[in-house]
């Protein structure tokens, strides 16, 4: 399996689990000249931007782990681009990563929601 085909998987995960806790869906793999964000989500009037990472096994460590501070300064960037492109303002805003670790059989183990306020 494509690390891209995981990637879509823990996706549809990630976005099936926040529908199911009341989460309204923006956007999905919202795309810019600067990046991409794999989620945009909404609740109490808070827009989240997410970004998901799904792993079998942990050979390379935990999912949560491959956000980096330079993955949140993109992040941030394109959640940016998206506020300017749909002129949003005075909204709460934060930063949630969606960890997803999974067995070989692609059954879920553990997902978890970080929020990066």
């Amino acid at each position: 399996m494509s690390l891209q085909s995981l990637g879509r998987i823990g996706e549809n995960l990630a976005k099936n689990h926040l529908l199911s806790l009341g989460y309204k869906i923006r956007e999905q793999n919202y795309r810019t000249n600067l990046g991409e964000l794999d989620l945009i989500v909404e609740k109490n009037n808070i827009i989240y931007f997410c970004e998901v990472k799904t792993r079998i096994g942990d050979l390379h460590g935990k999912p949560f782990e491959a956000v980096t501070p330079r993955k949140f300064q993109h992040i941030y960037r394109v959640a940016q681009a998206y506020l300017l492109q749909k002129d949003i303002k005075n909204s709460k805003l934060s930063v949630q990563v969606i960890s997803i670790e999974m067995f070989p059989d692609l059954t879920v183990k553990k997902l978890k929601m970080y929020e990066v306020i």
